[in-house]
């Protein structure tokens, strides 16, 4: 299994950004998905979960701001980020658990300017 991230880069706070995780195979295949986020001398912090069967759950400190979603029937699964603030900078991962096994994509660099 092979995990691309993409879509980060520079937005003003306030600012939206959505990010990709491109999977080489049927994401329904997966049993979940996840995104994460790494800032500078922090652990990597859980964002959003989407199980299989659509239910999404969130990281207080992103709810009502992030949306997390997958194109169905595809190998993509989306990270809407609406509200951007400069604690919101990060490099942005996405991960995949795939039977007991978790696979990581590249991270993409979110930058949040105030």
């Amino acid at each position: 299994v092979q995990l691309q991230a993409s879509g980060g880069g520079l937005v003003q706070a306030g600012g939206s950004l959505t990010l990709s995780c491109a999977a080489s195979t049927n994401i329904l295949t997966f049993n979940a998905m996840n995104w994460y986020r790494q800032s500078p001398g922090n652990q990597r912090e859980l964002l959003a979960t989407l199980t299989r069967s659509g239910d999404a759950t969130y990281r207080d400190s992103v709810k009502g701001r992030f949306t997390i979603f997958r194109d169905t029937g595809g190998n993509t699964v989306y990270l809407q980020m609406n509200s951007l603030k400069s604690e919101d900078t990060a490099v942005y991962y996405c991960r995949a658990v795939h039977g007991s096994f978790p696979y990581w994509g590249q991270g993409t660099q979110v930058t949040v300017s105030s």
